[in-house]
Order: C-alpha cells, then structure tokens, then sequence
C-alpha cells in the first residue's frame, strides 16, 4: 500500500508541474521568447535597475505573401538594441517565406546578442476588410506586455518605412507624458454608418484555413446606443496603460467592444477610436493623429497610393515619422536611406549604439559596441518630429481635438 500512494502521489506531483512549467507554444523564438535580459537592455545602478534609454516602443510589423524584402529591408531601417520587435507573416505567406523570415532573424549576431526580434510562430491568417487583423494586433500587445517593459506599441505593415531615425523618435518622445495616445479618430463617420455602422458581416477568416470573401448578412443591424461609434487610423501609437486596458480589462467596455467589431467591416479602422472615445479613464488622452504619410487617390479607394520621389519633398515637409505604402526596391526608398536615415545597403539606420568615437556612421554595424550603448545622436528629424509634436500638443489644438 505504501508503494501504491507513493506512486500514486509521484503522479498527481508530475502532473501538477507539468501544468505549472510546461508553457504553451506562442511563437518560433530566436532563443526563447522572453528576452535576453543583460547589460544591453538594463543598467544597474546599485541595488536599483534602470534602462539606459529615456523611452522604449514595441513594434508589430505584419507581412503577407511576396512581403519578405520589403519585411528585411524595413527591420533594419527600424532596428534599435532598445526597442522590441514581434513580427507577423501572415497564414496565406508560403512557409519558403516564413521560413526564410526565421532564418533571416536568427542569422542576423546583433538580433541574437540582443535578443530582442520575434518571429511569431502561429500565424493567423489575415483578411484586411474583417476582424482578423484586429485579433493579430491584440494577440501582439498581449504577448509584448506580458514579455517586455516597453512605453509605447506601434503597428506596421511591411509596406510602411520610417522617416527618421530612432535616436529621433526617442529622444522626441522622451519629454510627452506615458499615457497620450496616437489614435486618428472622428464621431462623424459620414457614409460610413450605413454602409460599415448598420451591415452585419462573417469573416472566414476567424475559423478557415483559406482566404475567401467576407459573408454578408441580409438583416442590418440597428446603431448602437450604448456606445457611440467612431472611425479612423489602422495605425496608431498606444500607450502601455492603454493598451493593458484593452488586454486586461478591469472594466467591459473593450470586451463588449471586441464582440461588436468582431461582424464590422474594417474593424481595425474604428475598435481602438471607440474603446478610448468611450471610455471616462482615456479619452482625454488622445491626439488625433496617426503620425503617418498616406496619400490617397482621388476619390478614395481601399488603399493608398503607392509613394515615389515626387512625394519625398512632402513626406519631409509633413514632419511624420512614417510613411506608407511603399513598393520593394524603389528609388523613393533609396533616397530615404540616404538623406534621412543614413542608412547603407544592408545595414541598420544611424543612431547612437552604432556610431563611431566621432560620431561618424559605422558602415557595419555588425558588433555592439558598449561605451555607445544608452546614448542616443538625434539629427534633423528629430527636430522636424518635436516641430509636429509641438503642434498636435498645444494646449488649444489638444483640447479642441479630443474625443467628441
């Protein structure tokens, strides 16, 4: 019998720790998931831990079939040892390209050293017009707040591209306060309430393993009453508080939300607009700006214009630090690299961490240097992102601007 209950008790042992320490498998990890915490990522000052930058961003950049060099080509132009980055090749990619994207990441020694790029493992699959993009963004944040310290997330496709460098979005930030939120939004939806507010669609998406076009219920739907609708910017800049509200939820409103949009067209263009609008804690935290170069065809279509040179003089002009859509390998993006990030080919942007002892750009920055590490060189785009900035935050545009 003393055999039996302790066999028995060994069982119910193995299965308790089996549950407690076996994780789920979330993503495909260069290492593991969590980074690698080391003198790269925090500073100890006594007893006491600090992070050698002012501000951290976390990143989701999503890419689909044929996005892998414009994917490439953008992860450096954005790379900084500070910041983290979770990228999302979508279901329909072929797994060539997921796997090449891997390879790419776990290959790059800075990635490695630092420890701070992921490829997500699961893919979802992702149609534009439904709620699949929406779910692939929360199922980012929930993953980036539970691995990393970071002040605010930011989301890209593999068709945007930087206008300044880090250094600069960094040190611009560095001086705003933690819970203001990038969210272009506007009660006045227009034609928009009939033909986005009142359909009730299915996307297959949700449950299918191939693409297909979204089912259309006949019967519409009422507005709601309970919550006022608002639309907007797929691409925002969410603070951490704000972006654990919607996680976390201490109240119903971004669940109740999140069934809502869940039979909305375009969800990704109104669900973060009407949790913040609508709710008491966060809707004095927005500024109306999505912080992004689009240009769109005349009348609107979909999707934006592609970007060339004749566009450079605006993007600058604009004061954004993004901009989008951009094809592969055009020379609009050659420019950029050149007069804006100081970027060579195949290498990362400009900035502090990999700069010479003169601050001269290093042509290679394949190796860390540690005396750099913490310090930030900002250039003119900072200069023309704190102009912008400056602008979107006084006092009578802030205000006037608000949730309405």
């Amino acid at each position: 019998m003393g055999i039996k209950a302790f066999a028995l008790s060994f069982m119910l042992i193995s299965i308790i720790f089996s549950c407690v320490y076996i994780p789920a498998r979330l993503t495909i990890p260069i290492h593991n998931f969590r980074p690698i915490i080391n003198y790269f990522n925090l500073t100890k000052s006594g007893n006491t831990t600090t992070k050698p930058y002012p501000v951290t961003f976390s990143y989701l950049i999503s890419a689909s079939k044929g996005d892998a060099l414009k994917l490439k080509r953008l992860l450096y132009a954005l790379y900084h040892p500070g910041n983290y980055y979770l990228i999302h090749m979508d279901y329909a990619a072929p797994e060539a390209e997921h796997r090449d994207i891997a390879d790419f990441v776990a290959g790059d020694p800075v990635f490695g050293q630092v420890g701070n790029v992921w490829v997500l493992g699961k893919s979802n699959l992702v149609t534009y017009r439904g709620p699949t993009m929406l779910a692939t963004t929360l199922h980012a944040l929930a993953l980036l707040l539970r691995t990393c310290k970071w002040d605010w997330f930011i989301n890209l496709s593999a068709s945007d591209y930087p206008l300044i460098t880090q250094d600069d979005l960094m040190h611009s930030f560095s001086d705003l306060p933690r819970d203001l939120n990038f969210i272009q939004h506007s009660s006045r939806l227009g034609w928009k309430l009939n033909k986005r507010g009142k359909p009730v669609i299915i996307d297959p998406g949700l449950y299918s393993l191939n693409k297909s076009e979204l089912w259309w219920v006949i019967k519409q739907r009422d507005l709601p009453t309970a919550f006022k609708l608002y639309t907007g910017s797929a691409w925002t800049i969410l603070s951490r508080s704000f972006a654990e509200y919607c996680i976390v939820g201490w109240d119903n409103l971004p669940r109740t939300l999140l069934l809502y949009y869940t039979n909305f067209v375009s969800s990704p263009e109104g669900y973060f607009q009407t949790v913040i609008c609508n709710s008491q804690d966060y809707k004095n935290t927005t500024v109306n700006h999505d912080l992004h170069y689009i240009t769109w065809d005349t009348p609107p279509k979909q999707h934006p214009r592609s970007l060339g040179l004749r566009d450079f003089p605006r993007m600058i002009l604009s004061n954004r630090p993004f901009a989008r859509k951009f094809k592969k390998n055009v020379s609009v993006l050659n420019k950029i690299d050149r007069e804006l990030l100081k970027r060579h080919r195949g290498q990362f942007s400009y900035g502090g961490w990999c700069s010479g002892s003169k601050g001269q750009t290093q042509k290679m920055c394949s190796g860390l240097q540690g005396e750099n590490y913490g310090g930030l060189r900002p250039g003119p785009g900072a200069k023309r992102l704190k102009s912008l900035l400056k602008k979107l935050l006084s006092t009578r545009k802030f205000q006037k601007q608000q949730c309405k």
